[in-house]
C-alpha cells in the first residue's frame, strides 16, 4: 500500500496531514527561514541549505528573499532563472521553471488541489498537479499559477493575472482568468 508521499507524487488523492509530509514541510520551512534571514552578502544567489533541498538548480539561478516553498524537492530551476522577492511555490507536485525565465515579485504557484467534498477536505485530502514553465517565460508580479498548467517558451503572463489554463508558446495573457491579449507594440 503506497504511503501519502507516494500518492502525492503519483497525482492521486492523499492526506496532507501525514507525519512524513509534515516533517518534509518543516525542513522546507527551516531552509526558507535561513534563506530569508541571512544577510544578502552571505547568502549569495541562494542559501546553501535551500539549494541542497531543491530538486534541481541550474547555473546562475537566483532567488530573492523572502521566498517560500512547501517541500523544495519538487522545485526544478533552469539556468539563469530569477525569482523576485515574495515568491511562493507550493510544490506538492513537480514545478519546473525553464532556463532564463523570470518571476516578478509575489508570484504564487499552487500545485495543491483540495478536495471538493467538505468532509474529505477537512480530513486533509488533496491531490498534487504539476506546473511547467518553458524557457524565457516572464511572469508579472502578483500573478497566480494554478496546478496542472504548462506555460510555453517565450510566453508572458501579465501582472496580477490568474492562470487557470495552459498558455501557448509566445503568447501574452493577462486578467482573471488570464486570456490572450493583442499586443500593440
Amino acid at each position: 500500500m503506497p504511503g501519502e508521499r507516494e500518492k502525492m507524487a503519483a497525482g492521486e488523492w492523499y492526506c496532507c496531514l501525514d507525519p512524513e509530509l509534515d516533517a518534509l514541510r518543516d525542513a522546507a520551512r527551516v531552509a526558507c527561514h535561513v534563506q530569508n534571514t541571512m544577510p544578502p552578502g552571505e547568502r549569495g544567489a541562494m542559501a546553501a541549505g535551500l539549494r541542497s533541498l531543491l530538486g534541481g538548480v541550474g547555473e546562475g539561478a537566483y532567488l530573492e528573499a523572502p521566498f517560500h516553498c512547501a517541500y523544495g524537492f519538487n522545485l526544478f530551476l533552469g539556468e539563469s532563472v530569477y525569482l523576485n522577492a515574495g515568491c511562493v511555490v507550493l510544490d506538492n507536485a513537480r514545478v519546473t521553471i525553464g532556463d532564463r525565465s523570470m518571476l516578478g515579485p509575489a508570484v504564487q504557484i499552487y500545485c495543491a488541489d483540495h478536495h471538493r467534498d467538505p468532509l474529505l477536505r477537512s480530513r486533509g485530502m488533496e491531490r498534487a498537479r504539476p506546473v511547467t514553465l518553458g524557457q524565457d517565460v516572464w511572469i508579472g508580479g502578483g500573478a497566480i499559477l494554478l496546478g496542472g498548467i504548462t506555460i510555453g517558451d517565450g510566453a508572458i503572463v501579465g501582472a496580477g493575472s490568474l492562470v487557470t489554463r495552459d498558455v501557448a508558446a509566445g503568447t501574452t495573457v493577462a486578467g482573471n482568468p488570464a486570456r490572450p491579449i493583442v499586443r500593440r507594440d
